[in-house]
């Protein structure tokens, strides 16, 4: 977890409540890493106003979102974005708190990567190929064909994977336990037959390097117990990518590991049209399983698979295509949020 900003610590009445809601989104994995510095404006003017109740209002949202001179259309809509998304917060912690929609970010042109079958084949293959010498015992490769297979056979965030406690991985019943999600939510993820042997296997290994498999212990570690951090498994997916053949463009363009959970929807709403379910009540499903806040994000994977896949999405007829409207929340606010 990293620490504070101490040049940009806050004094106003959401100091503490800025400060907890950092850590709390670094607890799942996110970075936040100038998080206190893009909210020390909007302390400022929680001071300067006199604010003392908890509790954002549309008239102090609106305030200081007051156009700022030489500001560009994108800096806006992330200043936007980050305080909607503390307001956000405030709301799960119990507070009334002001959310307001979105507009469309005409400057972004985020799309996910979604990979291939043969790209996966090409993942999994130089996965399993990663090798731990006995002197690199803190290395964090023997865990990557059972973490990269967890996260594109459940569509878990990477965040969600790496917070895993061995109690929280039952691999009898081949279910998985996330705790305390993006949004606030435990969920309960099933593992495909496959999957569920993998982890087996990677649980063997570990007793087999010595390390305890108390249930209070990280499922996912080095062989001498390391709990492995975000940025060491982006670094080994990097190599992992470049020896699979699969070009990276660097920065949000990826491909990225966040893509796997990207392909994971595409690829169940890909079998849910295929297996001839009806999109209209399938959907709130999808949307709770992945953790989604509401349809909206889900939404979006109905309009990518649809754009990969003409035709393939019968079912949402002129009856039901605005059941799920685009409303303009794109995948990155959505579900990357703060990263």
């Amino acid at each position: 977890m990293g620490k504070p900003n101490e040049k940009y610590r806050n004094h106003g009445i959401y100091a503490e409540w800025i400060a907890k809601y950092v850590a709390h989104k670094r607890s799942l994995g996110y970075k936040m890493e100038d998080i206190e510095e893009r909210l020390s404006p909007f302390d400022r003017l929680t001071i300067e106003r006199g604010e003392a109740e908890i509790g954002i209002t549309k008239d102090l949202f609106d305030a200081y979102m007051r156009p700022r001179p030489l500001e560009s259309s994108t800096n806006r809509y992330e200043r936007a974005t980050i305080l909607r998304n503390f307001s956000a917060y405030l709301q799960l912690m119990g507070y009334e708190s002001y959310l307001p929609m979105l507009p469309k970010n005409h400057n972004s042109t985020f799309t996910p990567h979604i990979y291939t079958k043969a790209e996966m084949a090409a993942l999994f293959r130089e996965c399993d190929k990663l090798y731990v010498h006995r002197h690199y015992m803190y290395s964090m490769k023997c865990m990557m064909p059972a973490l990269i297979r967890m996260l594109y056979g459940t569509g878990a965030r990477i965040g969600e994977a790496l917070n895993l406690k061995n109690g929280d991985v039952d691999l009898q019943e081949g279910l998985i336990l996330l705790r305390e999600c993006k949004n606030g939510q435990d969920r309960l993820l099933p593992m495909s037959l496959s999957l569920r042997e993998v982890c087996k296997d990677y649980a063997a290994y570990k007793l087999k390097s010595g390390l305890t498999a108390t249930p209070e212990r990280p499922f996912f570690t080095s062989p001498d117990g390391h709990s492995p951090t975000e940025g060491t498994i982006y670094e080994l997916f990097r190599t992992v990518l470049y020896r699979a053949g699969i070009p990276y463009e660097g920065g949000k363009h990826g491909p990225r590991i966040h893509d796997l959970r990207h392909t994971f929807c595409v690829n169940a709403l890909v079998k849910m049209s295929e297996a001839g379910q009806d999109l209209y009540y399938s959907m709130p499903i999808l949307m709770t399983y992945m953790g989604h806040k509401s349809l909206s994000a889900t939404n979006r994977y109905v309009r990518l698979t649809e754009e990969m896949y003409p035709g393939l999405l019968k079912q949402v007829d002129a009856a039901h295509k605005y059941v799920f409207p685009d409303i303009g929340v794109n995948l990155e606010e959505e579900d990357y949020e703060d990263d």
